[in-house]
């Protein structure tokens, strides 16, 4: 991809819609390309950060495993997202671990670069510590539901999320991958899935989830 195109992708993010032509095109200069195939892990956890990433195509997962194994996914990102902020800022490790869960295109801020912008375009700080804040205010909404609703409520919530966040509706996310993301089992969402089908909420088209009646899926929201 051209410099200009990166540098149109960077501006059309909220993190960077205020920035200069000339702090963008040093950004640009420093900033790397990268592809994965589905499957294949972008970082793992633990280890150096390499930097704020920005999605350009495909879907990631982040993800945290268990000491047996386990995986719980702490959220799915679509192209346009970055994520990998909290590494970037402070140069610790990797909070969590990330996979392509399609083919997936990329491109890497190395963190001191990052740094050194936030240091020298308070816009952009201001725009970083405003999406910071949205994700620490979606991270407490999410150990609510984890602690306080039942499945079903918890994956009302999630379908009702995918309305406002395409990542959640792409075709890669499958039912074991929600099932992660909500900290329950493929047979619980199953059943759920049943329970709200029955209840109005939900059809099936095929393997689509429709909804079918928002204010019914509200409700089994507990909202």
């Amino acid at each position: 991809m051209a410099e200009i195109s990166l540098a149109s992708l960077l501006h059309q993010l909220p993190y960077f819609a205020l920035s200069t032509a000339d702090q963008l095109d040093n950004l640009v200069r420093h900033t790397v390309r990268r592809s994965f195939s589905s499957g294949q892990i972008i970082y793992l956890e633990g280890d150096e950060s390499s930097g704020l990433w920005i999605l350009e195509a495909g879907r990631v997962k982040a993800y945290k495993l268990s000491p047996d194994g386990q995986e719980f996914i702490l959220r799915f990102f679509s192209p346009g997202d970055t994520f990998n902020e909290l590494a970037a800022l402070d140069l610790g490790p990797n909070p969590a671990s990330t996979m392509a869960i399609t083919d997936v295109t990329a491109w890497v801020i190395p963190a001191q670069v990052f740094t050194a912008a936030l240091k020298n375009d308070h816009a952009l700080t201001l725009n970083v510590l405003h999406g910071l804040a949205g994700r620490v205010r979606d991270l407490v909404g999410r150990i609510e539901d984890l602690a306080l609703r039942p499945v079903t409520a918890r994956l009302a919530r999630f379908l009702l999320e995918q309305i406002e966040n395409p990542s959640l509706a792409h075709p890669a996310v499958t039912r074991a991958l929600i099932a992660n993301h909500l900290a329950t089992t493929p047979e619980s969402i199953s059943r759920s899935l049943r329970v709200l089908e029955e209840a109005g909420a939900i059809r099936f088209d095929r393997h689509r989830i429709i909804i079918e009646n928002l204010d019914i899926l509200r409700q089994q929201a507990q909202l």
